[in-house]
């Protein structure tokens, strides 16, 4: 190969070290964070107290394609998972590339979103502050974390993870206990989802509760990453989707019961009213406590979901440097830390860019997110069929259920779901999202004649 030497030329390896309950944390806590504490007043304000619904789709969608990601880590335990997945099933290296593009473009703009609302949660402790500068000093020192150690990372979100969870808790004891649950219209829906004719007005609250479930999956989005941490993992074709199974339960049933407490205690209207629904809600019933209990644990709950995108962000972009499909320079690592500290440097230079364009958008931010990660759901999903007519007799440790023949349904079924919620975003999110996949085509191109990159087919 000529050009710039793009293998690695250390023997340096990623330090295995993380557990099975470590790798659950990290899943949970990846989950958790990103959207109850910070969306869950834009979903309301597009479903209304109906939002639990849109939090059980939102979980079902995870699910199908959490299956299929479960079973290709079983096969393929690497950093760049999405990558690795396209690569092998398709042979197709531009796709590969595109995809890994993708995963990359979501974390980078996902810990944009989450650190955006960090700096509101924080505002709500010390008035005042500027939410931009606080966000960026997130993201700065985290990436110090990241830059550490995984362990101490993985130590850092088991802790926090754990914070949030009680945070959470608070809140559904708050519902059931202190509210009135009894007296709450759990599918109540704003004005003007069901002032219309009885003949539209089911086909528009359909349509409010699919639009909301798109938003809210951003609250779910994120057990994908999990298989990107598989080399630093032990035992990862087991644990890896031991963790991604379990995380996704875990999480649908603390949404369902937190969304239908919230509403209990101020409704939809009041939730889809604050930059901060959850301190607001526990504001209601403890006063001012409330809020300085739920903004800080919230503080702990979005600083742990950037943590966890800043860590899968530049696992991938190791990733996929260590195979050649982006400068060396990315795939070296720290000999101390033994962390890719190239890559983590990269993702937050491109984190707080995104959160400097932003404008402190949360919600646009987040959809534009949500968006690309649905496209890379069809390649992961498409993978898997390929595989399981491809190479059929390939060991699979984890195994989605329920097959017609070599075809795996649920696969097919996620394939489905995501194609429908590509459909339910707005214009301005479709262009941003599509214009993602493209740019990562023509960075493909571009570092393909730079660098001598592998061609389409696989050969140099």
């Amino acid at each position: 190969m000529t050009g710039i030497e793009l293998k690695k030329t250390s023997d340096l390896r990623l330090k295995q070290s993380i557990s099975l309950f470590q790798a659950i944390m990290y899943g949970t806590g990846l989950i958790l964070g990103a959207g109850i504490y910070v969306l869950i007043g834009d979903v309301a304000g597009i479903a209304g107290n109906a939002m639990w619904i849109s939090f059980a789709l939102a979980a079902a969608i995870a699910t199908f394609t959490g299956l299929s990601y479960a079973e290709m880590t079983s096969i393929f335990p690497k950093s760049a998972a999405e990558y690795v997945f396209v690569k092998n099933a398709f042979g197709n290296n531009l796709l590969a590339f595109v995809s890994g593009w993708l995963i990359v473009f979501v974390a980078v703009v996902s810990a944009a979103a989450v650190a955006i609302g960090f700096s509101s949660y924080l505002d709500a402790l010390l008035p005042g502050l500027d939410r931009s500068v606080s966000a960026i000093l997130l993201v700065a020192v985290l990436s110090g974390v990241n830059f550490v150690g995984i362990r101490e990372s993985m130590w850092m979100n088991t802790t926090f993870a754990l914070i949030e969870i009680a945070g959470l808790a608070i809140i559904i004891c708050a519902g059931l206990f202190l509210a009135s649950p009894a007296a709450t219209d759990y599918f109540e829906m704003p004005p003007e989802v069901t002032s219309s004719s009885p003949s539209s007005s089911f086909p528009l609250a359909l349509a409010a509760i699919v639009s909301a479930a798109g938003l809210a999956f951003f609250a779910y989005f994120g057990f994908e990453n999990l298989a990107n941490i598989s080399e630093e993992t032990k035992n990862a074709r087991k644990a890896i989707p031991i963790a991604l199974v379990v995380s996704i339960a875990i999480t649908t049933g603390i949404y369902i019961l937190v969304a239908v407490s919230a509403v209990a205690i101020v409704g939809w209207e009041g939730l889809s009213s604050t930059n901060a629904p959850l301190t607001f809600a526990a504001e209601k019933v403890f006063g001012k406590a409330g809020t300085v209990i739920l903004s800080s644990i919230a503080l702990f709950a979005t600083s742990n979901t950037v943590l966890m995108m800043l860590i899968s962000g530049s696992r991938i972009l190791f990733g996929m440097a260590t195979d050649n499909a982006l400068p060396s320079s990315l795939s070296e690592i720290h000999p101390r830390t033994k962390t890719p500290f190239r890559a983590i440097i990269t993702i937050m230079v491109l984190t707080i860019g995104v959160m400097a364009t932003s404008s402190g958008r949360i919600d646009a931010v987040a959809k534009v997110a949500v968006f690309g990660i649905f496209m890379v759901y069809v390649f992961v999903n498409l993978s898997l069929i390929r595989l399981r007519y491809k190479q059929p007799e390939m060991k699979r440790p984890f195994r989605s259920p329920w097959s017609i023949g070599k075809f795996p349904v649920l696969a097919g079924i996620g394939i489905v779901t995501s194609i429908a919620m590509l459909t339910q975003f707005d214009l301005v999110t479709v262009v941003a999202g599509t214009g993602a996949a493209v740019s990562g085509a023509v960075a493909y191109e571009v570092l393909k004649r730079k660098y001598r990159l592998p061609c389409r087919n696989g050969k140099d």
